[in-house]
């Protein structure tokens, strides 16, 4: 740790804070498990930043990285391409949303928004269309990079930047708010509306995050919402946008969110998930109609100017094949869905001493209620579990659960024990 301190500067970490809160050295990890360097472990609460779905240190996502390793570690994909990058694509649009058939890679879940933002601006000015306007959603967050906070909605993340972001208009967010999920969906389908109505001929794409805007302490939404989205983006001639870089890859009891709503977006960013936790990739799943308007001789200039050297990195690549493999074979999604109504009925009996739970499949946030940052609550309840040999991270004063889906019963009865108690510890030390 004292090496950390002198050259380390991690991420969303305030470091005045950091040497205090007594981090933990992760030298390895097995199924759920991680270990740090005193041997001591920690059930992985939180799938590593909700990437991890077999559990770590699954043998076949090894077996696939190895033999890849033995055959080709990398080549560009900026005038190349190879199998393990054709043979993922294949895979993805096999199960992807109606409509989607093209497959561009990325590195991250920020730089597939990033991709997609371009794309969508990119396609309405090929069109002969003025559209500098992205439409989003109060309390999203997308990434990042500067396109990815753009559209976010998370003052705290954004506000520092403002004058250097993209131009944007917002409308609130369904998981907030008086009434019902379908009272909240049909306000902010209505502003939407407004939105579009006003100024729909110059918003380029709408961007949303299907059924839980995760970063904003897992608030979840109707279903309806998706469906008025889907409507009024099309209505304008604007694309939509499906943000489902945390929401894919069964997190919500489904492949995708936006099956919930039975629509599908024109634009579809992935990634956490989608190697299993192994690599860092993401892709942009898009429809024929955008892909196409990027089609024409060099002087038309519409070809997409974008991509990173790492563009579908083979191994990475491997890991997700892998990974998408062992979720047919293993019904994962389906699982998720068993683990979610699981999570339900452990979580139950401390509904009554929270401010809320949230839940959609497996991701849930633990809402405490408390509204001062200073003091930690949220930090409080998450390093008691530490101690107990739990590991889960706040968002705030929300307390997060995403385990990996391959948890087991037991598992999964520890992490909710386990965290209940905490919440309870910490109430009655006064901090809650």
């Amino acid at each position: 740790m004292a090496r950390d301190l002198a050259s380390v500067w991690h991420p969303f970490t305030q470091h005045a804070l950091w040497a205090g809160d007594d981090p933990l050295v992760i030298d390895r990890a097995e199924g759920v498990w991680l270990y740090d360097s005193d041997g001591a472990r920690y059930l992985d609460g939180v799938s590593s930043l909700w990437v991890t779905v077999h559990g770590h240190r699954e043998p076949a996502i090894n077996e696939a990285i190895r033999a890849q390793l033995d055959r080709l570690d990398h080549a560009t994909f900026l005038g190349l391409t190879h199998e393990p990058g054709i043979a993922l694509a294949e895979a993805l649009l096999a199960g992807a949303p109606s409509g989607l058939s093209r497959v561009f890679y990325a590195g991250d879940g920020a730089s597939a928004v990033e991709a997609a933002l371009k794309m969508a601006f990119q396609f309405a000015a090929q069109r002969g269309e003025s559209r500098p306007l992205f439409l989003s959603v109060a309390e999203g967050y997308h990434g990042d990079t500067l396109g990815a906070v753009s559209v976010g909605g998370i003052g705290l993340f954004s506000d520092t930047y403002r004058p250097i972001l993209l131009e944007t208009r917002q409308i609130p967010s369904p998981g907030v708010g008086d009434g019902s999920p379908s009272q909240r969906a049909a306000a902010s389908c209505a502003a939407l509306a407004q939105v579009m109505e006003r100024e729909g001929e110059r918003v380029c794409a709408v961007i949303v995050e299907p059924m839980v805007q995760a970063a904003a302490g897992m608030l979840t939404h109707s279903a309806d919402f998706l469906r008025g989205a889907r409507r009024c983006a099309a209505a304008a001639g604007a694309l939509l946008i499906a943000d489902e870089v945390a929401t894919g890859f069964g997190r919500t009891g489904r492949m995708w969110a936006v099956e919930h709503a039975e629509v599908a977006p024109d634009l579809l960013t992935c990634g956490k998930g989608l190697t299993g936790g192994y690599l860092p990739l993401s892709a942009v799943l898009a429809t024929e109609e955008v892909y196409e308007a990027f089609l024409g001789s060099p002087s038309t200039g519409r070809t997409f100017f974008h991509g990173h050297t790492y563009t579908a990195n083979p191994l990475a690549c491997a890991a997700a094949l892998a990974n998408l493999t062992l979720m047919t074979e293993r019904g994962t999604v389906a699982r998720a869905a068993a683990l979610g109504e699981q999570l339900a009925a452990l979580l139950a009996p401390l509904a009554a001493e929270v401010s809320e739970i949230r839940r959609i499949g497996t991701m849930t946030g633990i809402d405490l209620g408390s509204h001062d940052p200073d003091r930690r609550v949220g930090a409080r309840v998450c390093r008691v579990a530490r101690d107990r040999g739990v590991w889960v991270r706040p968002l705030g004063d929300v307390v997060v659960l995403m385990p990996p889906l391959a948890i087991h019963d037991d598992e999964l009865e520890l992490l909710v024990d386990t965290v209940r108690d905490a919440v309870r510890q910490v109430r009655a030390e006064g901090a809650g």
